[in-house]
């Protein structure tokens, strides 16, 4: 049998910190190589990706995984009582950086995947798309392997992403959905002056206040029957003026919005510009805005793909998992455009922090959990 455990410490031991593969890519190539996976790297923009297939190509019934061996970086070292590349098991718990995110994941449908083919060979597909740049912009990462997919004729039928999805006990949650992600960048510019003379200046700071509260103040939805009401946050104001005598000639702010299948990108972004207008109308300053759409909201309606995973996930858990689109973005936005699917993974209490650990026995059990996903979809 292959262990997922010790897949996983390998993994955790490559520094691969995003945009570097660390080594992490060259080892799953190699042991998925050696189980009859047939590997490509699909490398773009300095990044490192992975796809591997077992089974023939364009099988109507292609099972596919996705994941990410990238990794935040450690941080402050000295603030972690383990080495954060060291794999360290301790009281049944491991310690490293990715041991959540998601190392423990990718080795946990590695594993499953080779036993699977190797012990009950599928009349289909199992496809493996792993990246070196979820933590990252993720331009050249999934997106990478989805147009390497489309290009070779390649192509999944459904996809679990194994990113870490329970808050805090196996099993309660999986991902049907998520949220769309944009930020906005207003810079307000008027006249500097004296602060002694304020009339022969043009305060941006006023407008900025202004605009700043009109957004926060509005309130964008109530929420819909699977996402939660969408946000905006206020996560900067910054002028750099250190004078206490001077109007600044320019401020500058940024907003981020998580928002739900009520809007899109487009739509926010026309109305952020529509406020910006009305406000530097109001105030006589110039407002130019800048926005990136980090990704759409997007719904995978409750059916076939997300039965498949409950009815696992309570198999091995005992757990009957919410089917929530909570959280931020995954790599899940992009596969979302070419297959239905799902995320489903480990308690995620640790991620991206110091002393980040898994619990030795929830890899294993994300195994199971895996493997019967493989069993129930190819019976």
């Amino acid at each position: 049998m292959t262990d997922p455990v010790q897949l996983t410490a390998d993994l955790i031991r490559c520094p691969s910190v995003t945009p570097a593969e660390g080594g992490a890519l060259v080892l799953l190539g190699s042991v998925l190589a050696d189980a009859g996976f047939e590997c490509t790297r699909v490398d773009r923009g300095g990044v490192s990706n992975l796809f591997a297939r077992w089974g023939q190509k364009g099988h109507p019934r292609s099972f596919g995984f996705n994941g990410h061996t990238d990794v935040v970086p450690v941080g402050d070292e000295a603030a972690w009582t383990m080495p954060p590349f060291g794999a360290e098991i301790r009281d049944g718990v491991m310690y490293g950086r990715g041991a959540t995110d998601m190392k423990s994941g990718v080795a946990a449908f590695a594993a499953a995947a080779i036993d699977f083919v190797r012990d009950t060979p599928p009349d289909g597909a199992i496809i493996l798309t792993i990246t070196g740049d979820e933590e990252g912009d993720a331009l050249d990462g999934t997106t990478a392997l989805l147009d390497y997919m489309d290009g070779a004729d390649e192509h999944m039928s459904v996809c679990l992403v194994g990113e870490p999805t329970c808050p805090n006990n196996m099993g309660e949650m999986m991902k049907i959905g998520r949220r769309g992600s944009m930020t906005a960048w207003f810079t307000i510019t008027g006249v500097q002056g004296h602060s002694a003379y304020p009339h022969r200046a043009k305060n941006p700071l006023p407008a900025m206040a202004r605009l700043m509260d009109r957004l926060a103040g509005h309130e964008l939805d109530q929420g819909t029957d699977h996402f939660d009401a969408s946000t905006l946050a206020v996560v900067t104001i910054d002028t750099g003026n250190a004078a206490t005598n001077v109007i600044p000639a320019q401020c500058k702010g940024t907003v981020n919005i998580r928002f739900n299948d009520l809007h899109s990108g487009a739509s926010l972004s026309d109305w952020l510009k529509s406020e910006a207008d009305q406000v530097a109308a109001q105030f006589g300053v110039e407002i130019d805005v800048t926005i990136k759409i980090s990704g759409e909201s997007f719904l995978t309606p409750p059916g076939p793909l997300s039965d498949l995973v409950a009815k696992a996930v309570e198999a091995e858990t005992g757990a009957s998992p919410e089917l929530s689109t909570t959280g931020g973005t995954s790599d899940a936005r992009f596969i979302k455009n070419h297959c239905p699917v799902v995320e489903f993974g480990l308690v995620g209490r640790t991620m991206h922090q110091v002393d980040e650990c898994v619990e030795v026995a929830q890899i294993q059990q994300l195994k199971s959990i895996y493997s019967r996903i493989l069993t129930d979809y190819f019976a």
